[in-house]
């Protein structure tokens, strides 16, 4: 059985039962459920979870209020939040992203999908700490801030290098373009286009050649990296 900690926030205690079953059943044990946003914050800063699963529409404390109070508090801000919602809107999944969520998934949902994004979550973070990231012939060096392609360096601006590193530490995380700003500028980065980044990315997949593929549109939203399996090295 799985050891990492997993806290289920939701207002209906069936639905908590029901995808702690199902986690239970794909391995994993150490889990919590907390019904409102008051015990949800409690638990969270107690316990220190190793992926939340959250609802939205919580009573006392709402969903997103939690999503930005976990990312801006340093002893919490890497915990994954995955949440899981009915509001299936554009801007419900935007609003969600803008507020520190890695992920979105919408009810009603897949057991196995739900699975597979918890478990491409909790390698995310495991891998977090490496300093080098090889897939292929493409190499990633963040303590050198290099990037190689066959062992050819590849030529990359200051941005281009900070939205890759973004992008290859957290493949398969949806980033909208206003949040790639504020990661570049430490800033909410409003005085500047937000379509600005889209020049970025078609520069990164130019320079990138073929691996530029990887570098996906979410149509309406922003980008990611598709996940892929590779061989990381610290």
């Amino acid at each position: 059985m799985a050891e990492e900690k997993i806290l289920i926030i939701d207002d209906e205690s069936a639905i908590c039962e029901l995808i702690q079953m199902n986690l239970e059943a794909g391995g994993y044990s150490n889990i919590k459920t907390a019904n409102d946003g008051a015990n949800a914050v409690k638990t969270i800063f107690e316990w220190l979870p190793d992926l939340i699963l959250l609802d939205l529409m919580l009573p006392k404390i709402d969903g997103l209020s939690i999503c930005k109070q976990v990312k801006n508090t340093p002893q919490t801000a890497n915990i994954p939040i995955i949440i899981l919602s009915a509001k299936s809107r554009e801007n419900d999944i935007v609003e969600g992203l803008e507020a520190g969520a890695n992920d979105y998934i919408t009810k009603p949902f897949s057991n196995k999908i739900l699975l597979a994004r918890i478990k491409s979550q909790l390698r995310n973070t495991s891998n977090a700490s490496f300093d080098i990231i090889n897939y292929k012939n493409l190499s990633i060096n963040f303590e050198q801030r290099n990037v190689k392609i066959s062992g050819i360096t590849v030529d990359l601006t200051y941005s281009e290098f900070e939205i890759l590193s973004i992008f290859a530490r957290h493949p398969g995380k949806v980033y909208t373009r206003s949040q790639l700003l504020a990661l570049l500028r430490g800033d909410d980065g409003f005085d500047i286009a937000e379509r600005a980044i889209d020049v970025q990315i078609v520069n990164l997949r130019k320079k990138l050649g073929e691996y530029g593929k990887y570098i996906e549109t979410i149509r309406g939203i922003g980008y990611r990296v598709k996940e892929v399996q590779d061989d990381q090295t610290r």
